[in-house]
């Protein structure tokens, strides 16, 4: 019981302390926020806490969404193309990629047979049998 109390006292405090600060991620929670320290805040799974995780993902979410945006309407060619390469599909992000090898054959697996040295002709006859 005690534990739900403390638990719901420090999720409060820990959604507005992302909200306000626009923090992105759990560990950075605890650069704002005193009341309990980082491993606090793991033993109590806090950081499993949907509501945090949520808020967490709202504002990495918002911040991705605003560079991007920023990229693309900006002027500078590099920016605008780390931008592309986030937005677009595979097929794009190959046709971008100047010197794009398939490593994979197309999805099949690439089989390497071993090399076998051999002495004369007639015993790689055998063995290629």
């Amino acid at each position: 019981m005690e534990t739900d109390k403390i638990n719901r006292t420090h999720e409060a405090a820990i959604l507005k302390v992302i909200k306000d600060k626009k923090i992105m991620r759990f560990d950075h929670i605890f650069g704002h926020f005193n009341a309990c320290s980082r491993a606090s805040a793991y033993n109590h799974n806090l950081d499993k806490l949907d509501t945090i995780k949520e808020a967490l993902e709202a504002n990495r979410n918002k911040g991705v969404d605003y560079l991007l945006q920023k990229w693309i309407s900006g002027s500078n060619a590099t920016l605008q193309i780390a931008a592309m390469r986030l937005i677009c599909t595979k097929e794009e992000h190959q046709l971008l990629n100047q010197s794009y090898i398939d490593h994979t054959t197309k999805g099949d697996k690439v089989i390497q047979r071993p090399a076998i040295i051999v002495a004369d002709q007639t015993t790689k006859d055998e063995l290629d049998k």
